[in-house]
């Protein structure tokens, strides 16, 4: 298993910026795709972004393509979101998670049981 740990989130005015980061533990990080969710209050937790473990081909969901980008550095066993632009709707709690299976990359076709390790989660907010 490996442990991930999420930081970076806080309250930003609308078209504002923030950078979430997910720290892992416990297993060899770059062997992993990684992903990035979120759950708004009342909704079900959503995909927001994915990275592949080989060359950081990246995946986004439609809601945030042009807006936020992921990134990963293997050296620091670290992934990152970034996020430009926010509007209020992306206020939610943020969680980053780990592919079950090493070496592989799903991209488009992600589902959240494809993740085996999940951080405690980041708040978001963002006001109008």
């Amino acid at each position: 298993q490996v442990q991930l740990v999420e930081s970076g989130g806080g309250l930003v005015q609308a078209g504002g910026s923030l950078r979430l980061s997910c720290a892992a533990s416990g297993r060899t990080f770059s062997r992993y795709a990684m992903g990035w969710f979120r759950q708004a209050p009342g909704k079900e937790r959503e995909f927001v972004a994915a990275i592949s473990w080989s060359d950081g081909t990246p995946y986004y969901a439609d809601s945030v393509k042009g807006r936020f980008t992921i990134s990963r550095d293997n050296a620091k066993n670290t992934v990152y979101l970034q996020m430009n632009s926010l509007k209020p709707e992306d206020t939610a709690v943020y969680y980053c998670a780990a592919d079950l299976i090493a070496y592989r990359y799903r991209g488009s076709n992600y589902q959240e049981a494809d993740f085996g390790s999940w951080g405690q989660g980041t708040q978001v907010t963002v006001s109008s």
